[in-house]
């Protein structure tokens, strides 16, 4: 993995150094502050770039396109809210998806399965144990966004959020979030619909380099990335973990993002 990640900044791989106890508490301190961490560098860049290269075929022949109109939330029907009210304002995303089954023997596959990778995440997330996914679609997907195409505003399911960034576009695709704009207990809809009519002061934005690996808390924290400019893509892959092992998707979740159930 020295060939592949930068090993010698984020020693992930030398859990009972000092390193590596920095490290875990500097990712700690901003995921308490911002509600996210980033190793830029994590993947190397000459190494990204070959791997963002090499996939160009794959996503031209085999990727699904996924596109729909959908509300924050990725729900037709949203609990005590009614369905006329601005909260629930449609907008449309679109990617081209690769799933895990698509790129075996590729190197991101190698990164996700990392095991000092998961156990990190684990440390900093106060986790006992964290586990790749047992789904062959969903584990680990690729996305790719040409120009004019963006990921609109959303909640996450899970808790948080694991993404590498393969490939930057030219402009365009900054990561825009609000953070804490509910909480479990509550929705706060009025909140959402301020957020949604641009009317919102806190929502903060940064842009992120190849080669980033991004861990983001995004269950209560609204987000998106704002349109591709210019031709290049921006593809990024997008790793799954979980506390418990033996996690898939549902036939009905695979279809509605992958396109198909197996």
């Amino acid at each position: 993995m020295h060939d592949i990640l930068d090993l010698k900044t984020f020693p992930l791989d030398q859990p009972d150094t000092p390193a590596y106890a920095d490290l875990v508490a500097d990712c700690k301190n901003d995921l308490a502050r911002n509600g996210m961490f980033n190793l830029t560098g994590f993947l190397k860049p000459d190494v990204a770039q070959q791997i963002a290269k090499g996939l160009e075929p794959t996503f031209a022949s085999d990727a699904f396109t996924h596109s729909r109109q959908h509300n924050i939330y990725f729900r037709k029907d949203v609990p005590d809210v009614a369905v006329d009210h601005p909260a629930l304002r449609q907008f449309e995303t679109i990617n081209h998806t690769l799933c895990a089954d698509q790129i075996e023997g590729n190197q991101i596959l190698d990164v996700y399965r990392f095991a000092p990778l998961a156990n990190f995440l684990a440390r900093v997330m106060e986790k006992p144990k964290l586990f790749t996914m047992d789904d062959p679609l969903a584990c680990t997907n690729l996305m790719a966004y040409h120009e004019g195409e963006a990921l609109n505003w959303h909640f996450d399911r899970s808790e948080f959020t694991t993404t590498l960034l393969l490939q930057a576009p030219e402009a365009g695709c900054e990561f825009e979030y609000r953070s804490d704009l509910r909480t479990d207990s509550d929705p706060n809809y009025d909140g959402v619909a301020n957020l949604l009519a641009g009317q919102d002061m806190d929502v903060r934005s940064l842009t992120l380099s190849a080669g980033t690996l991004n861990v983001f808390r995004g269950k209560n924290t609204a987000h998106r990335i704002t349109p591709v400019q210019g031709q290049t893509t921006r593809i990024i892959a997008v790793f799954s973990y979980y506390e418990t092992p033996g996690v898939v998707f549902s036939d009905e979740d695979r279809i509605g993002f992958f396109g198909r159930a197996s």
